[in-house]
């Protein structure tokens, strides 16, 4: 199967709160607007929630990606499906039942994603991957943004490479934390076709030439 298209998300994180339309616009062009959902819960940090997702989905064109870092999702997730969400990414570490969570997001309307955070490893998900849509590498602890990228957290991104090319499979293998543009040539070139990031764009004089530049740096 030939390998997907090359995707930037924007990491609305690294926006400025009080004007996230703007902002959505300012980084226009992207493929994605990754918006970080915590909860102070999973993760020691609390940030925006379903209302937000659905006024910034009013406010924008751009196809939003939801980094769910919460708990319970089996509770939450299908309502940023709902509320028009394209992908929905929720934690392995938080279910038990990834499998489950993920026809629900589907039946819903979104795409389904999991994500794998630093310490958790890849290999126990391997055989699940054909229940979804994306896979959302963490390249940094889930929780904070700002971090330096880990270079030796792209093994996880070949393993999942492999497995999906040995399978045929179509699936979206997504890469967030510390992707810039001296992290992100790395990141492809391990498997990863659509990145997530904060500072790179939004510290950016231009967004919108950031996210241009990082796609270009990507593509092979």
């Amino acid at each position: 199967m030939a390998k997907q298209q090359t995707y930037v998300a924007p990491s609305i994180l690294s926006a400025d709160f009080a004007r996230l339309a703007d902002e959505a616009a300012a980084a226009h062009g992207s493929d994605w607007l990754h918006v970080d959902v915590m909860d102070n819960h999973y993760v020691p940090n609390l940030t925006l929630g379903l209302p937000v997702v659905k006024s910034l989905k009013a406010a924008t064109d751009i196809p939003l990606d939801c980094h769910l870092m919460i708990e319970n999702p089996d509770r939450w997730a299908v309502g940023y499906a709902e509320a028009g969400a394209v992908n929905v990414s929720f934690h392995a570490e938080t279910t038990d039942n990834p499998v489950a969570i993920a026809k629900d997001l589907r039946a819903a309307g979104s795409l389904a994603g999991l994500a794998i955070d630093r310490d958790t490893p890849v290999e126990p998900y391997l055989s699940l991957l054909r229940n979804f849509d994306t896979v959302l590498i963490m390249t940094i602890k889930a929780g904070f943004g700002g971090q330096a990228f880990i270079p030796e957290l792209l093994a996880k991104v070949r393993t999942i490479r492999r497995a999906i090319d040995a399978d045929d499979l179509s699936i979206r293998l997504e890469v967030d934390g510390g992707i810039n543009t001296d992290t992100i040539e790395a990141a492809a070139e391990a498997g990863a076709d659509t990145f997530v990031a904060g500072s790179a764009v939004y510290g950016a004089d231009d967004p919108a030439e950031a996210v241009r530049r990082l796609r270009a740096l990507a593509t092979p």
